[in-house]
């Protein structure tokens, strides 16, 4: 059987050919993105192994089931990049990793809230240059702080504890009750509640219809003058342009990004020779106070590894006629 990878790199090839397979599953390994174009690298291939910016819409799927192949197999968590109803019209099963390490990418929310406010990426430039002044880079002590949190999963509730570990004050908001945040030491609220009373939001819900630029011009006003809020969640959770006015102001005092609305042209690729064109992402990196990660939070080797072994045991569940992990329309 052969199993076409999309968007894969170094890392793809060194962790899925380490999990277990069977010896006749054949892995062609692509680090093209998957679009209309790309698709016919996948004819032959009855199942196609694609990441989180490749192109899942109707007519890529239309073209990956001619081409043979008879089910996607997501690298992710994430699924609003899928036409999940013409997959379901395609007889084209669509199954996902749901979870892997959680500990990486709330750990990675946790290293960007340490590094802007105790200024790292700042301190680490001045030093190379022989300035070893500390104007400008007064943080603040976490102890004490109300730390929020929008969505409480896996990922939301280890991002929880590392901030109790601070001595923070922890509240979370999701849409369904949570049940065990006494012993994490956190509290359940009103997402208006969460909004408007923490000194740092992180955004770990997924991105749906009901979340899409849940944070907008609207919500940053809301929120406590000089917040820091970090995003390893989903892109278009955020409205990014209404964040440029809400850092000039000083409204927003500090910003973390590993994950970008417009990034499907941009990350996971060099583009260091070429000038850049997204003029809002261009804009936010000249702000002393804001880091973008280009998401890399999931890059942990434990992670990886986990991403692997899960999407390959769906496929093998999925030819034993057992679908693990799918996904379908309206779910």
């Amino acid at each position: 059987m052969r199993i076409c990878l999309f968007s894969s790199k170094p890392y793809d090839h060194q962790s899925f050919l380490a999990a277990h397979r069977p010896s006749h599953w054949h892995l062609q390994f692509h680090e093209t993105r998957l679009t209309h174009d790309s698709a016919a690298l996948a004819d032959g291939c009855e199942v196609v192994c694609a990441f989180i910016n490749d192109d899942l819409s109707a007519p890529v799927l239309e073209r990956l089931a001619a081409g043979g192949t008879r089910l996607v197999a997501l690298r992710s968590a994430g699924y609003n990049h899928v036409d999940l109803v013409t997959a379901q019209r395609l007889g084209l099963p669509v199954v996902r990793v749901p979870a892997y390490s959680p500990h990486a990418v709330a750990e990675h929310a946790a290293a960007l809230v340490l590094a802007l406010n105790r200024r790292i990426h700042r301190a680490f430039n001045r030093t190379r240059e022989g300035d070893f002044s500390l104007h400008g880079l007064t943080g603040f002590d976490l102890h004490g702080k109300t730390v929020g949190i929008i969505g409480g999963g896996k990922i939301g509730q280890v991002f929880a504890r590392i901030m109790q570990g601070f001595g923070c004050q922890v509240l979370i908001h999701d849409p369904f009750p949570l049940a065990g945040l006494d012993a994490i030491g956190a509290r359940q609220a009103p997402l208006d509640e969460v909004i408007g009373q923490s000194d740092i939001l992180s955004l770990h819900c997924p991105l749906t219809e009901a979340s899409y630029h849940l944070i907008d011009a609207t919500r940053l006003a809301q929120m406590k003058r000089g917040v820091m809020l970090i995003n390893t969640g989903r892109g278009a959770l955020i409205d990014t342009p209404a964040l440029i006015g809400a850092l000039k102001s000083g409204q927003l005092g500090y910003l973390g990004l590993d994950v970008y609305e417009e990034e499907s042209e941009l990350f996971f690729e060099d583009h260091s020779d070429l000038p850049l064109q997204d003029d809002t992402l261009a804009r936010l990196l000249t702000f002393p106070n804001v880091i973008v990660t280009a998401h890399q939070a999931f890059l942990t080797h434990e992670a990886l590894a986990a991403i692997a072994q899960t999407t390959l045991d769906n496929i093998a569940a999925w030819l034993a006629g057992r679908p693990s992990n799918e996904v379908r329309a309206g779910a």
